[in-house]
């Protein structure tokens, strides 16, 4: 059994906390939902207070599905003010623990491993995880919730199923504890890393609880998940090697980097080019920013009247990798124009860009067809990018809005509002 202490921490609500904090008021009590008043009823709410959870609103609702019986305040939301919080939040965590024992998971949760601090601070991992809920209710005004376990998953799975049920909002987990307590929990989507998918799978065999797992066959598991079959089989009996020092450490194989907006009404085929022109020409700007290039882009489009149906999708390669807008444009607005039929209405649009390398790494070899002069990956590139960090130069020093394109301007585009938005949202101020 494992002899450190991890805690993971987990903001409640916490968009409408913020909101809550910034007004003076208890979000225990208040009943609040963040989310945009300038768009449709059907715009899902970013968070919602803990007073409206305890009325059964559930969380990333739609407005219309709020009982019209609850009177509540709608905040729009602030995305920059969020980020600013949970950096003030980090830094509660770094008084107390190194920057290498803490590990942002996302804005609102955070792993700690707290293991070598607990004798100087006298303290156990509950009253570790007490301490700073503590801290940052009084510092800022926004509610904690902790699991402390022996190792990551567990400390992740107290949070997310025991300390719910605590009275001090705090659960801990050892593996002996969770074979005793959790092993005929249900259902399974409640572990940390069970989807829907994996549990109906798992239904299918008979295989209901974490119990039934760590005595199924490993055979018929591997059968099932492959090499994903190992990390179920260790998280079913609680076991957990991968410590944050790994998390950290960790470099992926294959990298890509990814924009995506849903539309604020149905827009036609080819209204969907000024929006995919906006799109690839931010992707690019973004890769020389980074001062990446890239050897694919993959762009996917859901239709208007099919919100929750998978999109279409396609792959676009060129001869060499590069971050031309010049070239990837057209290419892409290709390959939209042979996928999507025409008379279609579309609403998503996500654009990614695939294997990616440092410009640098390039070895300057390329593939060109026999009618291929090479002179697109010649000179011509070399303006493109000499413009592109020019457009970039400009853009940070007097802001998004200081350069347009004229498409832009047309009537439909996104770009000018996106450009004030963090993830899609608002910043705020």
């Amino acid at each position: 059994m494992s002899d450190r202490v991890y805690l993971c921490i987990d903001l409640k609500s916490f968009y409408a906390s913020v909101e809550c904090a910034e007004r003076g008021l208890d979000p225990m009590t208040t009943n609040l939902v963040v989310a945009d008043p300038e768009r449709s009823d059907k715009t899902i709410c970013l968070a919602v207070s803990p007073s409206m959870k305890a009325l059964g609103v559930r969380n990333r609702c739609r407005i219309f599905e709020i009982p019209k019986g609850i009177e509540y305040i709608v905040a729009p939301p602030r995305m920059q003010r969020y980020i600013d919080y949970a950096a003030e939040i980090y830094a509660i965590y770094l008084r107390y623990f190194a920057k290498e024992d803490v590990y942002v998971y996302s804005i609102d949760e955070a792993f700690l491993d707290v293991t070598r601090y607990l004798p100087a601070m006298h303290m156990t991992g509950r009253e570790a995880a007490l301490f700073l809920m503590d801290r940052i209710r009084e510092e800022l005004g926004i509610r904690a919730t902790a699991g402390v376990g022996s190792n990551l998953y567990l400390a992740k799975v107290a949070l997310d199923i025991t300390a719910k049920h605590a009275a001090d909002f705090i659960g801990v987990l050892d593996e002996e504890t969770y074979r005793k307590t959790l092993w005929d929990h249900r259902p399974l989507t409640d572990f940390w890393r069970v989807g829907r998918g994996i549990a109906e799978r798992l239904e299918k065999r008979g295989i209901f609880t974490m119990r039934a797992i760590a005595a199924a066959d490993p055979e018929i598991l591997y059968d099932m998940f492959g090499v994903d079959a190992e990390l179920l089989i260790d998280h079913a009996t609680g076991v957990e090697p991968t410590t944050i020092a790994d998390v950290k450490a960790y470099k992926p194989k294959a990298n890509g980097l990814s924009s995506g907006q849903v539309l604020m009404r149905d827009y036609s085929k080819s209204e969907g080019e000024i929006i995919l022109r906006e799109m690839v020409d931010a992707v690019c700007l973004d890769l020389a920013a980074r001062g990446l290039i890239c050897g694919e882009m993959g762009i996917a489009v859901g239709y208007a009247g099919r919100e929750n149906a998978d999109p279409v999708s396609a792959a676009v390669s060129l001869p060499k990798a590069t971050c031309s807008d010049r070239l990837w444009i057209p290419a892409v607005l290709k390959a939209y124009r042979r996928m999507i039929p025409d008379g279609a209405y579309i609403r998503r649009v996500i654009v990614g860009a695939n294997r990616l390398i440092r410009e640098e790494e390039e070895d300057g070899a390329e593939q060109l067809s026999l009618f291929d002069s090479g002179e697109a990956f010649g000179e011509d590139e070399k303006k493109t990018k000499r413009v592109q960090k020019a457009v970039i130069a400009i853009k940070e020093k007097f802001g998004r809005d200081a350069m347009l394109r004229a498409q832009d301007l047309e009537e439909g585009a996104t770009a000018r509002e996106r450009n004030h938005q963090i993830g899609g949202h608002k910043s705020g101020v």
